[in-house]
């Protein structure tokens, strides 16, 4: 894959993901229609929809021959193509219905399995982050970089809470509050692909999360690792976007927080004091 093939890519995923973003800036504070797909807490409404129909009509235009992958049609296209699309038309939906300002775009390219491509469009804060392999990662076009913090008790970290959390006990309780003691604080925005933008450019110093989907994590992975960081499974074994697990950090952090995560108790352990 040449560099100028990439930029090609970074364009088409840059033209989509405003696209989709000029969209959610349309419906925000303006949904009449907003309904559960399932579970409780997880929902879908009319911005979805509609940014998703931006997003593809601009794939439709440049890679027609490309599979796609979206969290609202499923599988799309030419499925045995070494080029898959993974799309979040509206990452952060629940936050975007009571118009907490962490949502976003995110529109990821995956090449033989691969995450090489990733933008991510923040239209609240008119952010737009954008990293190819080995083009390097920016936001708003000036190049990021991740933080240098290299002890957990001076970090600020990041994780979040998958949709069945009420009912599994492996739903990340336990780390979230034992973290939370061992650092300088926990955040929970709600959106994943914010999360690892915010990892990409140092002001988050790492983030894990469990029970999330390709098109939550791939634009955010080439990111975080263009913008020099690290990002794996929770046990630092190679990172498989099909276990919805992921462990990224500022790579200083990497190892310790990967001990952490595996060392803390089961919550079923914790008793009263």
């Amino acid at each position: 894959m040449t560099k100028n093939e990439l930029q090609f890519f970074l364009d088409v995923a840059t033209l989509a993901a405003q696209a989709g973003g000029a969209v959610l800036k349309y419906y925000l504070g303006n949904l009449t229609d907003v309904q559960e797909k399932g579970r409780s807490g997880d929902l879908v409404t009319e911005a979805d929809k509609a940014s998703e129909a931006a997003i593809l009509a601009v794939l439709e235009r440049h890679v027609p021959d490309h599979g796609i992958l979206t969290e609202e049609s499923g599988e799309l296209g030419d499925l045995k193509s070494p080029y898959l699309w993974a799309i979040d038309p509206l990452d952060g939906t629940t936050n975007f219905a009571h118009q907490y300002p962490f949502f976003s775009a995110s529109i990821g390219l995956l090449i033989n399995g691969v995450p090489q491509v990733g933008v991510i469009y923040d239209p609240f804060h008119d952010e737009l982050f954008q990293a190819a392999k080995g083009l390097g990662a920016t936001c708003n076009n000036r190049l990021i970089s991740v933080s240098k913090t290299n002890s957990l008790d001076k970090s600020l970290l990041v994780t979040g809470f998958a949709y069945d959390r009420r009912e599994t006990t492996d739903n990340n309780y336990a780390e979230f509050a034992h973290l939370t003691h061992l650092t300088q604080g926990v955040r929970r925005s709600g959106a994943a692909s914010i999360d690892l933008a915010h990892t990409a450019c140092g002001r988050l110093d790492g983030y894990w999360e469990r029970g999330l989907s390709p098109w939550d994590m791939a634009a955010g992975i080439v990111l975080v690792e263009e913008a020099g960081g690290k990002v794996t499974a929770y046990d630092t074994s190679p990172f498989q976007i099909s276990s919805g697990r992921i462990l990224a950090t500022n790579g200083y952090l990497h190892e310790r927080l990967s001990q952490t995560l595996i060392e803390t108790p089961a919550l079923s352990s914790w008793k009263d004091k």
